[in-house]
């Protein structure tokens, strides 16, 4: 088992993945290793465990996983990956998310648990999964077989384009993108100012119908709330009479044995004998109120049937204000509130009718003036477009010659699209790579082994643009071998000379470049099986190349040769010299 205390870290001062921790992960039981700056090579057999060691990785940085990649038996996995020495704009966007900066190193972890619960922290502080990428993508890339799809998706080489002409490019695509949201507006109120146009005798019609229909129901706040009050009251009148007139025949004056008749014959017993006593007194006086309080329900009970006589007149001319407010919220709005506002708009819009021609006429040089801006500054994007393909693809060719493209040809085509927030550019890769071939879209000719030497070309060209200083390159030689491998595995040792790379690989003219070498093996005793890795010294690095060289039977001769291999790698870095 390979740890912390195996070898000494390069520390150059770019900032890079210094370590790895994982527990119970998949086939991984427990493993620790410290990766080196420069060329990193991880090697092992099929099925050793390379790929649940990426997995890993790809777990802490944000990337889903489920429960089934605990170890079974466990009731958690724990990934924990440590970066150093990161950048300034690490350090920004770790305060701008609120997070600790401790000496500029980054520690990203994350635990999966049996009950599908996930955590991730950053310098020990639970974050998202968003916050984690967003972090993740200023420390480190990873490039594989599926970064084939970005090179074979067309709509993808523009963004390739505008990230290698850099910041300059990033600017203008600003105030493009800016332009054309406004232009997107202006054109959508011309193109609705247009029609309306070839409509408005007949809107306006309508528009001053509406308007004063509207008006000239003169609608105050609040009045269709008090008319259904009234109305519901105005709709029972019958029944209200009827039950006030029951009410008044046991309460009123006028009959022998109702209640004002006998509380008045209550009133006067009791006055012959109040002197008598304090609480006759009382009792008197009680009396008193309530025949008093009687007397004030009867009078309001009589101005109330009064009401009644003219409900009929009054039922009219509520139902009749009723309907009318009803038929304009079931022709201009569901609230009164709305009726009221679609006729602001009625009136506003026939406003604009009465100099409609002046209306047309503002829009149309408005439009026309953001327009010729818009493509004005898109025509400056597309220069600058342009200037930096012209030399992306020189670059691009010349590293595509490097990697044994013997006869290589390489542009990038334009044509012109409707506008965007990108500007009016597309952009496709062309490529011919054999002699009296016709350039061709790169999706069309490319076969599996060219599009890894056409990434690892851009990825050469791009690597002094990119802030990145952390690259894992998983299985990019597939399809190679020969002196083209040997000419990936040279530049590859150049694009590792200032900054870090972990490559998964089963070429051993790659592996002999290796700067830090690790074997990923699977044990097992028969009962669990466990994936690790070993950093291999120089003989034991020796003994893997004559294993990827050799397979089941390595000789003598073939040790021989992975030796010469090595040595000869080695020399290459030294003096640069091709081998």
């Amino acid at each position: 088992m390979y740890g912390p205390g195996g070898c000494t870290v390069n520390r150059k001062g770019i900032f890079m993945l210094q370590s790895l921790r994982v527990n119970n992960f998949a086939l991984i039981e427990e493993l620790e290793v410290t990766f080196e700056n420069g060329l990193n090579i991880l090697t092992g057999e099929t099925g050793a465990g390379k790929s649940i060691l990426l997995g890993s990785i790809q777990t802490a940085l944000g990337a889903k996983a489920s429960k089934e990649l605990i170890r079974n038996g466990k009731e958690s996995a724990y990934v924990e990956i440590v970066f150093e020495n990161c950048g300034k704009a690490v350090e920004e966007e770790l305060r701008k998310q609120e997070l600790s900066v401790e000496d500029g190193s980054v520690t990203i972890s994350r635990k999966l648990t049996v009950s599908g619960k996930s955590i991730s922290r950053i310098n020990g502080e639970a974050v998202n999964a968003a916050t984690v990428k967003t972090i993740a993508g200023l420390l480190l890339e990873i490039h594989g077989q599926q970064e084939h799809h970005t090179l074979l998706n067309k709509d993808k080489h523009l963004e390739l384009l505008d990230r290698y002409a850099g910041d300059s490019v990033a600017r203008q695509r600003a105030v493009v993108e800016k332009l054309w949201q406004g232009y997107r507006k202006q054109k959508e109120e011309l193109q609705q100012a247009r029609e309306e146009a070839t409509n408005k005798n007949r809107d306006c019609s309508y528009l001053e119908y509406a308007s004063r229909e509207i008006a000239e129901a003169a609608y105050k706040t609040g009045e269709l709330e008090q008319l259904e009050e009234d109305f519901e009251r105005l709709s029972h009148a019958k029944a209200l009479a009827e039950g006030v007139a029951g009410a008044l025949a046991v309460t009123a004056d006028g009959a022998e044995e109702t209640a004002d008749s006998l509380l008045n014959t209550a009133v006067r017993n009791l006055s012959k004998v109040a002197v008598y006593d304090r609480r006759a007194e009382e009792l008197l006086r009680r009396a008193e109120e309530m025949a008093e309080l009687l007397s004030d329900f009867n009078h309001e009970a009589e101005r109330y049937m009064e009401s009644l006589a003219d409900s009929e007149e009054e039922y009219r001319v509520v139902s009749g204000r009723l309907d009318l407010l009803n038929r304009l919220k079931s022709k201009y709005g569901k609230t009164m509130e709305e009726v009221l506002a679609y006729g602001k708009e009625c009136e506003e819009k026939l406003a604009r009718y009465a100099d409609y021609d002046a209306y047309l006429e503002r829009l149309e040089k408005e439009y026309t003036a953001i327009e010729n801006e818009l493509r004005s500054n898109c025509e400056t994007l597309s220069k600058m477009r342009k200037t930096a393909a012209n030399e992306l693809s020189g670059r691009i060719k010349t590293a595509l010659s490097e990697l044994n493209f013997l006869d290589v040809r390489f542009e990038i085509m334009f044509e012109r699209t409707d506008y965007a927030a990108n500007g009016f550019d597309s952009a496709e890769f062309y490529i011919a790579t054999n002699p009296g071939e016709e350039i061709k879209p790169l999706v069309k000719v490319a076969s599996g082994g060219e599009l890894s030497r056409i990434m690892l070309a851009l990825k050469s060209v791009f690597a002094d643009r990119d802030d990145i200083q952390t690259l894992i390159f998983d299985e990019i030689d597939t399809g190679i071998s020969g002196r083209t491998a040997q000419m990936v595995s040279e530049k590859m040792a150049v694009i590792a000379a200032d900054r870090q790379l972990l490559c998964i690989t089963h070429l051993p003219q790659i592996a002999a470049m290796a700067d830090a070498h690790f074997l990923i093996k699977k044990m097992t005793d028969g009962i669990r099986t466990v994936t690790q890795i070993e950093k291999l010294g120089n003989e034991e690095s020796v003994e893997e190349l004559a294993r990827m060289l050799g397979g089941a039977s390595i000789t003598e001769a073939v040790k021989e040769n992975a030796r010469e291999m090595k040595g000869l790698a080695q020399m290459k870095k030294k003096t640069g010299k091709s081998l």
